[in-house]
């Protein structure tokens, strides 16, 4: 230990040494299982040619936003190609995948929790402040010492640095859902689940959209940092150019990441706009059934 940490260092410093001594098994089996789940997530991705992930993308494209993004993304798809790029984007895309989809399985759930429990919602800010404020890098020194080099480290790291919006805007969300549609709901006797699925989630879908968004962001973002240890992808790329002090191999592996947010986030963008217009249609039929309630009593 170095001998001018504080007791805070100390104390973070043996909590982890201490996981690590008693619980190195558990750590091992989940970092193989965590690991094959990546590898047969790049392995999918990288099967497919680019002229099919070409195609697809577009027609995505073509479809959520239109023709000018769908154009866009012809665009940034072949000049990531064309820089001989497209394998470290396979693999960037491959993690901030499997990122996300584990922080959505955490942060989801903590997210409603928090909205339903205001104790569970004081302790979860407290927490998510302390975990958006942490310096990025800060996350891959214990990452490195429970699970090792490489992407499985990467990806729990990222996973810890990008769940806080999805909490935070899931928690948001539901308790911005209008008092009378709960009160409707309950006067037609619906469970504290059946409130939940069919009127909270549909009514705070565009805010948990927008998490997801802010949570695809960061976790690419995170994946670019973690090529330090060992991630792979772009953010490799970056950090050639970075210690060979070449301009070129940053610019380009730079702009490779740039375009991928781009495209990304207007995507990911676009079904939140999309849950907004279905909003209306969610909440109305509810009020009217209510009204409907009150004129006949």
């Amino acid at each position: 230990m170095n001998s001018n940490s504080s007791i805070f260092g100390q104390f973070a410093e043996d909590a982890v040494n201490f996981l690590f001594s008693h619980f190195r098994g558990g750590f091992d089996a989940f970092s193989a299982a965590l690991g094959a789940v990546i590898k047969l997530l790049e392995d999918g991705l990288a099967s497919v040619p680019f002229i099919a992930m070409l195609v697809l993308l577009m027609a995505l494209a073509l479809w959520r936003r239109g023709v000018l993004f769908s154009a866009f993304v012809g665009v940034a798809l072949y000049a990531i190609h064309y820089m001989g790029l497209w394998a470290q984007t396979v693999s960037t895309l491959a993690l901030v995948i499997a990122a996300t989809v584990f922080s959505l399985i955490i942060g989801v759930p903590l997210g409603i929790w928090g909205a339903r429990n205001s104790r569970v919602g004081v302790v979860l800010r407290s927490l998510l402040d302390f975990m958006q404020t942490m310096p990025a890098f800060v996350y891959l020194i214990p990452a490195v010492i429970l699970f090792g080099l490489g992407r499985v480290p990467a990806v729990i790291a990222t996973i810890v640095f990008a769940m806080p919006p999805v909490v935070r805007l899931t928690t948001l969300g539901i308790r911005q859902v209008r008092e009378e549609l709960l009160e409707a709901g309950r006067a037609f006797g619906s469970t504290d689940m059946q409130l939940l699925w069919k009127i909270q989630l549909p009514n705070a879908l565009p805010s948990i959209m927008a998490g997801v968004n802010q949570t695809i962001m960061m976790a690419l973002s995170m994946v670019v940092v973690a090529s330090m240890i060992g991630a792979g992808g772009l953010g490799e790329y970056v950090l050639s150019g970075i210690q060979r002090l070449d301009i070129g191999i940053g610019f380009e592996g730079g702009l490779g990441v740039v375009l991928l947010a781009i495209i990304l986030d207007r995507l990911t963008e676009s079904f939140g706009v999309k849950s907004k217009k279905r909003k209306k249609v969610v909440s109305t039929p509810v009020k009217g059934a209510a009204t409907a309630k009150t004129a006949q009593t």
